[in-house]
């Protein structure tokens, strides 16, 4: 047992933040996040010694951390829309190396407006390069329901994108 210690410390050193910007894509909220993050951790601190022989730890803590997070998403999107100050207006971007980031934070957003289910399939697919098949697994679901909801997820962000042009981009109309 003195050897677990060590061991979940360097695990949990090494994943922390991968699982805080997961959880964050996923249930939108800062303090949230790092609320799953807690409980996702002490779920597998209490089975690390069986934990750290798996072939793949780090995957069994984020389909843990998945699980957390969109089995509480109605009670967390019902408080966000309660309390949450709506989001501020979009202003112009200028030329200059930060236009990227106001890119990303427009993205980040826009996955904010998807069902839990679609958000937590996208991060997968796209912000961790997981396959179908591998996303599936960690949803505990079919690769096809990885597909279809990856699908109308990227469906909802392009008719977000094309309601709300960029300020300067060319239109074609």
């Amino acid at each position: 047992m003195a050897r677990a210690q060590p061991d979940f410390d360097e695990f949990v050193a090494a994943q922390v933040d991968d699982l805080l910007r997961t959880a964050y894509l996923i249930a939108w909220d800062a303090s949230e996040a790092e609320d799953l993050v807690q409980e996702c951790l002490l779920k597998v601190a209490r089975r690390w010694p069986r934990v750290r022989t798996m072939d793949q730890p780090r995957a069994y803590a984020r389909r843990i951390l998945i699980n957390l997070a969109t089995d509480g998403a109605r009670g967390r999107a019902r408080r966000r829309v309660e309390l949450d100050p709506p989001p501020a207006g979009v202003t112009e971007q200028s030329v200059d190396p930060l236009a990227a980031l106001d890119t990303h934070v427009e993205l980040v957003e826009a996955l904010g407006l998807l069902p839990p289910r679609q958000r937590a399939v996208l991060v997968l697919r796209y912000f961790h390069d997981l396959t179908e098949s591998q996303a599936a697994e960690v949803l505990g679901c079919s690769p096809g329901t990885v597909k279809s909801n990856a699908s109308r997820g990227l469906a909802r962000l392009r008719e977000v994108f094309e309601l709300s042009p960029q300020p300067g981009a060319p239109r074609y109309e």
